[in-house]
């Protein structure tokens, strides 16, 4: 399985932080940030990947990430986003990539420690994606479950203003290639992008979908508050202190 990291957009949340350079090339404690998701896909086991960038700042990534070759990869090849069209249309650059096979894919702002090498070993087609329990469900893809079945997700709802259930579907998905077919028939949404949300939806109406739920820490890094989270959680990973020192700005 290849891994591609969407690393696109402009940021403008985090402005103007991202006057400088690419939001996913901001500090979260002591590594830029696209180097979690990087790190997440090669523990995994997974060690070509393709990032996706675009905006003014991304030819940034190249003196960051180089070859790849110092953060445990095989091969890194970068695609160039020329519009802010979703993830879904940043998704449909990396076919040629894929080559036919099977991808991981991971948003550029996101971090977490949980360990996904069973999930992408175990693959076996269709698609999978990473759930978490969050507090701002209103801010993410929201899964709707089955009243009669609660493992079984029968809809995925974008940024409801009431959701259906606490869980948020994190950025991090695995396809397999008829993902590209899927975003070929997708129109634009009323945000004027292609929708991953509505890639998944249409592999749930194949009963092709499949779910897990993310253990350990997990957070985008997308909005300032975020950003602040994450770095506080990798700070006291990294040094070894005591979550009570970092607890009041955890909550």
């Amino acid at each position: 399985m290849k891994g591609v990291v969407l690393a696109g957009g402009l940021g403008s949340r985090l402005y103007p932080l991202t006057h400088a350079t690419n939001k996913h090339l901001l500090p979260v404690y002591d590594k830029p940030m696209v180097y979690y998701p990087i790190r997440t896909l090669v523990q995994a086991g997974i060690n070509e990947v393709l990032i996706v960038t675009g905006g003014p700042h991304a030819g940034d990534f190249i003196g960051v990430l180089r070859n790849g070759k110092d953060l445990g990869l095989r091969h890194l090849e970068y695609a160039f986003q020329a519009t802010e069209g979703g993830i879904a249309d940043a998704l449909s650059l990396c076919e040629d990539f894929a080559d036919g096979g099977d991808i991981a894919v991971i948003l550029g702002d996101n971090t977490t420690d949980a360990d996904i090498s069973a999930s992408v070993k175990g693959f076996a087609g269709g698609a999978m994606v990473f759930l978490r329990q969050v507090p701002d469900p209103e801010r993410f893809g929201v899964p709707v479950f089955d009243a009669q079945n609660q493992s079984r997700i029968i809809g995925i709802e974008e940024k409801p203003r009431e959701p259906k259930s606490n869980y948020a579907v994190t950025g991090l998905y695995l396809y397999d290639n008829r993902v590209f077919e899927f975003i070929k028939t997708l129109e634009p949404s009323a945000r004027g992008e292609l929708e991953i949300t509505d890639v998944n939806n249409a592999y749930i109406r194949l009963g092709s979908l499949k779910w897990a739920e993310l253990k350990g820490f997990w957070s985008d890094a997308g909005t300032f508050e975020s950003l602040f989270r994450s770095n506080v959680f990798w700070a006291q990973k990294s040094t070894g202190q005591a979550a009570e020192d970092f607890r009041e700005y955890l909550t």
